[in-house]
């Protein structure tokens, strides 16, 4: 199999190396080498996080050069915008349509590109958008948007949704298994 490359962007404390792990131990149970690399920004202060994750017969590297990610799974559209060089043309964004302002909108010195999906799309990106933050509500913590965005990943693979809940319970504190597990099947579904 070829090497499929996924990066995992988003803002520090959306939960985005949970969701790197598991998506890890998910592709170590089906068999695959994987390489996982993480990459962080201002992560404790809400600055960009970004995880790679290649997975393949035999991966050599961990990185993700510009212009090879097959997804990009982002947990803020801005995110989404600031990484779209690495995706590959055909390539998909998974987008959680949440809006976090980032320092210089905070202050006053910039705007906040609300257009910003729409001209993704103008551009030919394939861009599958959710409301992650309102399905992790309906699941019981949105906290777990990061788990409905590995929900809606899911259904670009052909991986049985079991063995995605399977690397659930091995990757979250059982406490929260359930609603993470709930969050899951809504990303899955919606």
């Amino acid at each position: 199999m070829e090497t499929k490359n996924i990066m995992i962007v988003g803002v520090g404390g959306q939960g985005s190396l949970l969701a790197s792990k598991l998506l890890g131990r998910l592709l170590v149970d089906e068999g695959y080498d994987v390489k996982v690399s993480e990459v962080h920004g201002m992560s404790q202060r809400g600055g960009s996080v970004v995880t790679y994750v290649r997975f393949g017969d035999r991966v050599y590297s961990p990185i993700i050069e510009e212009g090879e990610a097959d997804y990009i799974v982002s947990f803020e559209k801005l995110e989404a915008a600031r990484y779209i060089k690495d995706l590959r043309k055909g390539g998909t964004v998974i987008v959680n349509t949440q809006q976090i302002d980032p320092m210089p909108v905070i202050i006053g010195n910039a705007e906040y590109p609300v257009e910003v999906l729409d001209e993704m799309r103008e551009k030919g990106v394939n861009v599958d958008a959710i409301d992650a933050l309102s399905l992790a509500g309906e699941a019981g913590s949105v906290k777990a948007c990061n788990i409905v965005l590995m929900g809606r990943l899911a259904k670009y693979f052909d991986i049985p949704e079991e063995k995605w809940e399977s690397a659930i319970e091995k990757c979250v504190k059982p406490a929260f298994v359930d609603i993470n597990k709930k969050a899951f099947t809504l990303g899955y579904n919606n």
